[in-house]
């Protein structure tokens, strides 16, 4: 067992809430030990890897797994870009709840992660990731019907809601990226891979 799938398994060894949802335990447990992993590995505080300050993450941590304890983790930097992602999140989030509010900030977080966004979330398929769209981002996920790759389908929606076009032609099926929107998302799992 690697790393990340060790703090994986921490977290849910430690005990999750039984209030919650699993696949919300499953889901936040996998965010957070691929950002965990990053963060021992790299040296990052966990606000850094995360994009939570250490009282969302406290906050988080209550709501899904009470009794981890959490080193500082500092304040997260938030740029233009991710400001607006966690706005196109949050706007079209399905309960406005408190764990949507710190998913929206965590997945705007590991967007900026060089990976397809299912795997810097730490998931184990493209599947948890639209799960995870359809359960807390319903909008999204409707909007998203042609099945477009979540990093690209949130940049477009940026630059559309900026007054600009980033893409050269109106149609998608006229496009020669069409593949690199739109095309498969091979991959081994991050968490995987870790080990």
């Amino acid at each position: 067992m690697g790393r990340g799938e060790e703090i994986y398994a921490e977290l849910l060894w430690q005990g999750a809430r039984s209030d919650v949802p699993p696949v919300d335990v499953h889901l936040a447990a996998s965010i957070l030990a691929l950002s965990f992993f990053e963060a021992e590995r790299d040296g990052l505080a966990l606000a850094e890897a995360t994009g939570l300050d250490g009282e969302e993450l406290a906050e988080l941590c209550r709501i899904a797994f009470p009794h981890v304890t959490l080193p500082e983790a500092g304040t997260p930097v938030v740029a233009r870009e991710e400001q607006a992602l966690r706005d196109i999140l949050w706007m079209n989030c399905g309960e406005a709840s408190v764990f949507e509010l710190l998913l929206t900030r965590l997945v705007a977080r590991r967007c900026q992660r060089p990976n397809h966004l299912w795997q810097d979330l730490g998931f184990a398929s493209r599947d948890e990731l639209s799960m995870l769209m359809q359960l807390h981002f319903p909008r999204l996920a409707l909007k998203n019907a042609n099945d477009m790759k979540w990093k690209k389908f949130f940049y477009r929606m940026m630059c559309s809601s900026e007054g600009f076009r980033l893409c050269s032609v109106p149609i998608c099926a006229e496009c020669d990226d069409f593949d690199a929107c739109f095309g498969p998302e091979d991959g081994e799992a991050l968490l995987a891979r870790i080990a």
